[in-house]
């Protein structure tokens, strides 16, 4: 995949689009029907008869319309046609710096495409292609100034840091490309100037917004999410052997989890640390006496 392969012109050999749709995660293009010999009039018996399922224009699933995410990505660049590649959140989701699938998918050409309730396309738009995971997709650097475009400060700076933890680019390369000009530059130089690594270790959004509680009171930034004396812990500042843990609703609310938390206290304190808590609550509006409560923390370690 991808590039509209070819199949053998055995004139309609059902077995050869069937390997061809399980190549391509269950979906055809029209113009690959027609090079393998199958017309017009078999296409449109084919749809009557359930073997094949329109999905966009010029693109059907075959068998069924029960497609992964691969399949629907494979199926839009098909719609965008040949040139086309995965772009904007949906690029930056597949290469591993999203958190959330996207439900309309985003592609970029050099063609003239019309987009759909599902595919969103960004035509007539010349920009670096490279390949990821099999498929066609925008460079990580493209990727960045498309996000910067459209995403809010917190958002980006996450994605840096996932994009630097996971060694896909060097983002010294990336400030070189912040040209004047190019849409995305200004708030991509403002994130690369505040980024913080720490942040591709957070596995919450309240670990996000507790870092930034500490990068906004000027307290050194803490390890996340590290191992101490056996147990993962939210943040450490080791060489003040001081802990803070953060309780999401949901992980801490019952009376076993408070029972597990009170019981890893134990244990953290038994090691010599100083053990913090804070909850969702206290972190985003309460942060001054969160952050207060910190400093003094750390003082007296």
């Amino acid at each position: 995949m991808l590039e509209l392969q070819r199949v053998s012109h055995t004139p309609r050999d059902q077995r050869a689009i069937v390997r061809l749709a399980e190549r391509q995660w269950g979906v055809v293009a029209v113009t690959q029907l027609r090079r393998a010999g199958i017309g017009r009039m078999t296409t449109t018996r084919w749809v009557d008869g359930g073997r094949l399922h329109r999905l966009h224009r010029g693109v059907y699933a075959v068998g069924h319309r029960a497609l992964s995410v691969e399949g629907r990505l494979v199926a839009a660049l098909l719609y965008a046609g040949p040139g086309a590649m995965l772009s904007h959140v949906t690029a930056a989701w597949w290469w591993g710096i999203w958190g959330a699938e996207p439900r309309v998918i985003h592609v970029s050409t050099d063609r003239r495409r019309k987009s759909t309730t599902d595919v969103r396309v960004h035509g007539q738009r010349v920009v670096e292609r490279t390949r990821h995971r099999h498929l066609p997709v925008t460079t990580v650097t493209q990727v960045l100034l498309d996000l910067a475009a459209v995403a809010g400060p917190r958002d980006l700076r996450k994605a840096l840091a996932d994009v630097e933890y996971q060694g896909l680019v060097d983002l010294a390369s990336v400030e070189a490309e912040t040209g004047r000009g190019r849409p995305g530059s200004a708030a991509l130089r403002e994130a690369l100037a505040g980024h913080r690594p720490q942040l591709a270790h957070t596995l919450s959004v309240l670990e996000e917004r507790f870092l930034e509680l500490c990068e906004a009171h000027r307290i050194p930034l803490p390890q996340v999410n590290v191992k101490v004396a056996g147990m993962m812990v939210d943040a450490l500042w080791s060489a003040e052997r001081l802990i803070v843990e953060l309780d999401g609703h949901r992980a801490h609310a019952t009376a076993r989890a408070v029972e597990r938390d009170r019981r890893r206290e134990l244990k953290l304190r038994a090691a010599g640390y100083v053990v913090l808590r804070y909850t969702w609550g206290q972190v985003t509006e309460s942060p001054d006496l969160v952050a207060d409560d910190v400093k003094r923390a750390l003082c007296r370690c």
